[in-house]
């Protein structure tokens, strides 16, 4: 009988703190698309414009700062307010962590988390060819692209925009490449998008090393090897210091940028092995 990961948090811990961090990212993805639906659906433009550039209340500009990067590349020099709301914006994600925006505001997660869970549920082999650097080298070449051609041309095939843009306004043609990407995920690699390929949750990981939040395996001795976490966790090569590290003097925080932050190793430990922490706590255990 296949193993279903979290069935024993569920077991011992209760559904709720079993799926807490799960249930809260989504709420957290669907009250930052409602705040952009109600404009269009109820004529109260709280928020006005997509995940690219946007203004709240029709006064503060908000501005995705890898966008901003491109129309730099391009040649393009943008207006102060774009400047401004990029700041805004990179400033907000350096005080929670970049890769926040990809487990707690991205539309797409919950596409590709549906992929990995079809995953699971078919027992395909978790591996893959791909390294989770690959995403590195696409972000630097979508910035060299626009200094070549002065032409920004991501954007306009961005899943994570076009999704964005496509509930805000209509998908058309877009809907074939989230399904293309469903797929990609479930049956040729796992977390492909997510954890191989997306050049905008590269961006946020490279933000990531600003953050003060992180996870960490504090009680990692309580760790069975169930191996639970590793099969939930969206990049799992970062729990593999932390929580069997200690023989060789890794810390039991997870110090890598790629962590997302999603929480989901979290919910399905049984035996509570990680939490969440602050380096500012980790320096104070230090001193003392």
């Amino acid at each position: 009988m296949r193993r279903i990961p979290g069935a024993e948090a569920v077991e011992r811990k209760g559904w709720w703190r079993a799926h807490r961090y799960l249930l809260l990212r989504r709420l957290s993805q669907l009250t930052v698309m409602g705040l952009f639906l109600i404009g269009p659906w109820f004529g109260l433009w709280l928020f006005e414009g997509n995940l690219s550039s946007s203004r709240v209340m029709d006064t503060i500009p908000l501005t995705d700062p890898f966008v901003l990067l491109q129309l730099l590349a391009a040649g393009h020099w943008p207006l102060l307010t774009a400047w401004l709301g990029a700041l805004m914006v990179l400033a907000g994600y350096a005080l929670v962590g970049g890769r926040v925006f990809c487990s707690w505001v991205c539309p797409l997660n919950p596409v590709t988390d549906g992929a990995a869970w079809l995953r699971r549920r078919l027992g395909l082999r978790q591996g893959s060819g791909l390294s989770n650097r690959l995403r590195y080298w696409l972000l630097a070449t979508l910035l060299v692209v626009p200094l070549i051609g002065g032409v920004v041309v991501w954007e306009s095939v961005n899943p994570v925009s076009l999704l964005h843009r496509g509930l805000l306004f209509g998908m058309g043609w877009g809907w074939l490449l989230i399904v293309a990407l469903f797929l990609f995920d479930t049956f040729v690699v796992d977390r492909g998008w997510c954890g191989h390929l997306c050049p905008q949750g590269a961006f946020w990981g490279l933000v990531n090393r600003l953050r003060p939040i992180q996870v960490t395996a504090a009680n990692r001795q309580q760790c069975t090897s169930c191996m639970d976490c590793y099969a939930v966790c969206p990049e799992p090569q970062v729990l593999k210091g932390p929580v069997h590290g200690a023989r060789r003097g890794v810390g039991p925080e997870i110090e890598m940028t790629d962590c997302s932050h999603c929480g989901r190793c979290i919910d399905v430990c049984s035996e509570d092995v990680f939490s969440f922490t602050t380096r500012f706590a980790k320096k104070a255990e230090n001193k003392t």
